[in-house]
């Protein structure tokens, strides 16, 4: 009976996954507005109820796409729960994402920044996840700062907690303009170029 009910788990979260595949795929071709749960549900091979049982509405399916995204984000970048990078190997995983995300990302971060601006208002579905994302966002940043005070790399005076915000700032204001003109804003450049320049900051104080 356990290998059985082993089956039957792994089955559902192999379904879950292609419905998740298969509405970032429409999301970001179709936009959140003009795609429909039975689209996605016919395009994962499922039906409407069954992609509602796993999600609960299309509101939760969206919540499954952005957390999908952040965890696939971890993953390219090798980061686990317990990682605690360098300043250097922390600038260059930015770097890095940012190069992930121009070659073959450009939809989800569309999708992401949309969705980003259609919740600023407190009430709305999916407020309360983006800032607790950016805050969790911005905890880690000050975090990595602190231990670059702490160990010397960075000056002993830094006021963390400014500069992650000031750094979470860049990072979703590069991919705005890079979205809104990637023929002029060269993103992993801009990344590239801000990452150096704070690094040579900290190092000259």
């Amino acid at each position: 009976m356990a290998g059985v009910k082993g089956q039957v788990q792994k089955r559902g979260v192999e379904r879950r996954r292609a419905m998740v595949d298969a509405a970032i795929e429409l999301f970001a071709r179709q936009g959140v507005r003009g795609t429909g749960v039975a689209a996605i549900a016919e395009r994962a091979g499922a039906t409407p109820s069954a992609l509602i049982h796993h999600f609960g509405s299309k509101d939760g399916l969206v919540r499954a796409v952005l957390e999908e995204a952040d965890r696939r984000a971890l993953e390219r970048l090798s980061i686990t729960p317990d990682t605690e990078p360098t300043l250097d190997q922390a600038f260059d995983w930015f770097v890095r994402d940012a190069a992930h995300t121009a070659a073959a990302e450009r939809e989800l971060a569309a999708l992401h920044t949309t969705l980003t601006a259609e919740n600023l208002e407190p009430g709305s579905v999916l407020h309360t996840w983006f800032r607790d994302r950016g805050r969790a966002l911005r905890t880690h940043l000050a975090a990595l700062f602190t231990r670059a005070a702490a160990d010397g790399t960075a000056p002993a005076d830094l006021d963390a907690v400014t500069l992650a915000a000031e750094t979470a700032a860049f990072i979703e204001g590069a991919h705005l303009l890079w979205l809104l003109d990637p023929e002029q804003v060269d993103l992993i450049a801009v990344h590239r170029s801000y990452f150096e320049g704070l690094a040579a900051r900290l190092r000259m104080k």
